[in-house]
């Protein structure tokens, strides 16, 4: 018998034997060439043998895969990865708990500690962190003796595979020493392209700034303008989406800046405590051009003598109005792309531990 074969067997011995039907293929070799590290050996024996599995009702053991429309494991680990240095996801709970292993701990994938981090711990405030201080197999065989069930079926929410072995994404290209020199210092639109190069053909919509102007009854401001006209639409560190400026469309620029504003005016009436600030066209009232991916809207606030003097202003989805913000537009979004400004709206790109570069960048709206 092999390694990979006893491993099998004591997993087994655990939850039954493998499930009915074809295996789930993985191309080990380029699964751990993407992520540039081994992964230990009795997961692999379980995942080549048993495929993605719903553990005890409880956990799910995911595995190198894709479901159509559902999963990936791609997107998952890369996730995953963030949450604290040198950790790696494999497994998920149905209360919304995380498992991974701790890869600081040995060179030795074969020796690296579980660990849980707990969902309604990190909620409360309190340390999320449950250190097992085993592999896998040992871990699950505690686990077992704690109240898991001990049972293993096909995730029921992967049935709809992608056929074949899951092929890894594209490793993201290293940052060019240009890019690096733009996030340690300079300022304005030149020192954004050089740290963020624009699309070669910049989506701005259909129609024109006049157009734009009359519809919304203002100009805007010349840097936002010219911004767009680097960049056109598109989302900024997968959070900030800037809309598409000359388009009709519901989720344009102007149609937003209507539906918005009637929103906001709605609320206001109820709940005036909440929703302090004028909306366009009153006097000195919140303009909005771009919003988070969680409901925050970046606006001008519509005062001084002409576009070009108006302060920007974050208008928060769940939290309190707060002040207008400091710098021009693209003084604040390098700011916050270096992580050197954060709001309410505008939270930090990267954690501590990573690079920031890693996560900053712009990817067009698909027209």
């Amino acid at each position: 018998m092999n390694a990979s074969d006893s491993h099998v067997t004591a997993f087994a011995d655990l939850f039954g034997p493998p499930p009915d039907g074809p295996a789930v293929p993985v191309d080990w070799a380029a699964v751990e060439s993407w992520l540039g590290l081994r992964l230990p050996a009795d997961y692999k024996a379980v995942a080549s043998a048993y495929g993605p599995l719903d553990i005890g009702e409880h956990l799910w053991l995911h595995t190198p895969c894709g479901n159509k429309g559902w999963f990936d494991y791609g997107t998952w680990v890369l996730e995953g990865r963030r949450d604290a240095p040198g950790v790696i996801p494999f497994g998920a709970t149905r209360t919304a708990d995380t498992l991974y292993w701790d890869t600081t701990a040995s060179v030795d994938p074969d020796r690296w500690p579980v660990v849980l981090r707990c969902q309604d711990d990190e909620n409360a405030g309190r340390d999320p962190w449950r250190r097992f201080g085993t592999p896998l197999l040992p871990t699950l065989v505690r686990l077992v003796a704690e109240g898991l069930r001990p049972s293993a079926v096909r995730t029921a929410f992967l049935t709809d595979l992608e056929p074949g072995a899951w092929t890894p994404p594209a490793r993201r290209p290293e940052p060019t020493p240009e890019q690096r020199a733009a996030f340690a210092e300079g300022s304005g639109l030149e020192t954004l392209i050089a740290l963020v190069p624009p699309p070669a053909a910049p989506d701005l919509g259909e129609h024109t700034w006049d157009w734009l102007y009359e519809r919304l009854g203002t100009r805007l401001p010349t840097e936002y303008v010219d911004f767009m006209k680097a960049y056109g639409a598109g989302c900024w560190a997968d959070w900030l989406s800037f809309n598409t400026p000359l388009g009709p469309d519901k989720y344009d620029l102007a149609p937003v800046v209507e539906w918005f504003g009637d929103a906001y005016r709605d609320r206001r009436t109820r709940f005036p405590q909440f929703n302090p600030l004028a909306v366009w066209p009153e006097p000195g009232g919140f303009l909005p051009f771009a919003d988070s991916i969680d409901g925050d809207q970046l606006c001008w606030l519509t005062e001084g003598a002409t576009p070009d003097d108006w302060p920007l202003i974050v208008v928060p989805r769940h939290a309190q109005q707060g002040p207008p913000l400091p710098g021009t537009l693209t003084d604040v979004l390098l700011d916050w792309l270096r992580g050197h400004f954060t709001t309410e709206g505008l939270p930090r790109v990267a954690e501590p531990h990573e690079d920031a570069l890693d996560h900053i960048g712009f990817a067009p709206f698909v027209v």
